[in-house]
């Protein structure tokens, strides 16, 4: 179930419609990402350490809480780089999947799109009569540095 927001304060009232209690400690991970760069992602750690350095009274464990039920409701993507880490980053536009390219070796990340990838797990889902709510493609590669 991904959420399509423009705004925080539309996602704040459709989080809230929806049943969701929003403390100061959640609309504060929710300001960390929307200030975040476009395809930007970040740990539970990195949001902890953000917090706690602004002075928020919130646990490391209420930190992976809140990125988890904000993962669950839409409005986090949880990918996992294969670094023993999960990162999250927002999901600004739910019509607009993309993929990750991957160096094996430094680690790098680079986001892409492909309307082929989308086109082919829509096919492929339908063929199997499910619904698709996320496209993931993580591709491992060695990058020329």
């Amino acid at each position: 179930m991904t959420l399509k927001t423009q705004t925080k304060s539309e996602l704040i009232t459709e989080l809230k419609a929806k049943g969701l209690r929003l403390t100061p400690q959640r609309e504060r991970v929710l300001d960390i990402f929307y200030d975040l760069p476009n395809g930007e992602h970040i740990s539970a750690e990195h949001v902890y350490t953000t917090l706690k350095q602004e002075k928020v009274d919130i646990s490391l464990a209420t930190s992976y809480r809140t990125l988890k039920l904000l993962a669950s409701h839409g409005v986090l993507r949880e990918v996992d780089f294969g670094e023993d880490t999960k990162q999250y980053e927002l999901i600004r536009d739910e019509d607009e999947p993309h993929h990750h390219l991957i160096c094996v070796d430094c680690h790098e990340t680079k986001e892409f799109e492909s309307s082929v990838i989308y086109a082919e797990a829509q096919r492929l889902c339908a063929a199997m009569g499910a619904e698709l709510v996320d496209v993931q493609v993580k591709l491992y590669a060695r990058c020329k540095k």
